[in-house]
């Protein structure tokens, strides 16, 4: 034997070394810090911007679909999305991925009208209860123009059958 078994086994004094986790330690916050905490802060930015979907917003689905929403309550989970003339969807908040044009936002606090702090008299309306309601009217005359154009498509069909009928007896 040429090594003895007691300086094969003198290798340490037995125990913890703290300097061993270092590396350990240090991963882990360079993790944290390039992955986990941006990811925190673009999911906080997405359930705000969630929050804050409104009427007349254009926005994008995760899907792909984009259109404007015409139909929101904060209460709901879903939101209505016209995505194009006469075709409205209902999507899920959470898969909307972007907001691309915003609306301006309804003012909260108590802002007095226009001309030295009086308030709105008897029957006025604000700028966001005028454009709500000229929507409104246009929804309104958007169905009775479809209806209108229904009724005439119907017209024509009925003409047209009559003068098929009348081709047909002037054959006989």
């Amino acid at each position: 034997m040429l090594i003895s078994p007691a300086y094969a086994q003198a290798g340490g004094v037995g125990g913890f070394d703290p300097i061993s986790l270092l590396p350990f330690v240090a991963v882990f916050a360079i993790i944290y810090f390039l992955m986990i905490r941006p990811q925190q802060k673009r999911a906080k930015e997405h359930r705000e911007m969630l929050s804050k979907i409104r009427r007349n917003d254009h926005v994008v689905t995760n899907g792909g679909l984009m259109g404007v929403v015409t139909k929101s309550a904060d209460d709901q989970d879903f939101v209505t999305v016209e995505v194009c003339e006469g075709v409205r969807v209902n999507v899920l908040r959470s898969m909307i991925s972007e907001v691309r044009a915003r609306t301006e936002p309804v003012p909260t606090g108590k802002t007095p009208a226009k001309g030295k702090g009086r308030g709105k008299g008897k029957g006025a309306k604000d700028k966001d209860d005028t454009a709500n309601d000229a929507d409104d009217a246009d929804d309104a005359g958007d169905a009775e123009e479809q209806s209108a154009a229904n009724d005439a498509d119907e017209a024509t069909e009925t003409k047209s059958d009559k003068s098929d009928k009348s081709d047909k007896s002037d054959k006989d």
